[in-house]
């Protein structure tokens, strides 16, 4: 979908976690059990539509939350639509900044680790137990045969120039990406193998939940 002249962009900050609408001040997760379903809903700046995944729960630990989405389950954008191959499980931190997927052995195109930077990624403050954030472009993407990069800086400076990503912003994606690919290369937690390894085999052990 091809943003509008009038598109207001999103400015809302993260919830650190879900509340329960009914409940104030009650975190959603002690309600949620590994397997349980926390759809991720993306937007581009302008609030258009973008990628949305079908994922569960799974927990969390001193990195963040985690979901995974198992093989066959779906996910689509305007235009596009396809169902995972392979296993893979998400890291959201706190910071609101990204959120990190890591694939299990046998994905097509041999990723190990793809992280979409953003704006506002965390728990959605209106849809309990969903994770929202706004796609801002740049990734951080590792494989075992070209290594890690940073992928669609061409496309921050054109969406930044189109949508009017503010200078401050974009300094800030810049950095973090910087950050993340020099951590993705050296494989620190969570961007080992052991850290999503034990998150994939209880998506494996959660499949049939």
């Amino acid at each position: 979908m091809l943003p509008t002249d009038d598109a207001t962009p999103h400015t809302r900050e993260p919830s650190p976690a879900p509340r329960h609408p009914d409940r104030a001040g009650t975190d959603v997760r002690a309600d949620l059990v590994p397997g349980d379903p926390v759809p991720v809903r993306w937007t581009k700046w302008p609030g258009t539509e973008h990628w949305e995944h079908e994922c569960v729960w799974l927990g969390s630990d001193e990195h963040g939350d985690w979901l995974g989405q198992r093989p066959g389950t779906r996910s689509w954008r305007p235009g596009r639509s396809f169902e995972a191959e392979t296993a893979t499980v998400v890291l959201v931190p706190p910071g609101g900044d990204w959120a990190a997927t890591f694939y299990a052995p046998g994905h097509a195109a041999g990723l190990e680790v793809y992280i979409d930077l953003g704006h506002s990624v965390g728990w959605s403050p209106d849809a309990p137990a969903t994770v929202v954030g706004i796609d801002m472009d740049l990734d951080v993407v590792r494989d075992p045969v070209r290594g890690t990069w940073v992928d669609d800086e061409d496309e921050l400076e054109e969406h930044a120039a189109l949508w009017g990503y503010p200078p401050e912003v974009v300094t800030h994606l810049e950095a973090v990406a910087s950050t993340l690919r020099d951590e993705v290369e050296e494989h620190c937690a969570p961007f080992d193998d052991a850290t999503p390894t034990r998150w994939l085999t209880l998506l494996g052990r959660t499949a049939t939940a």
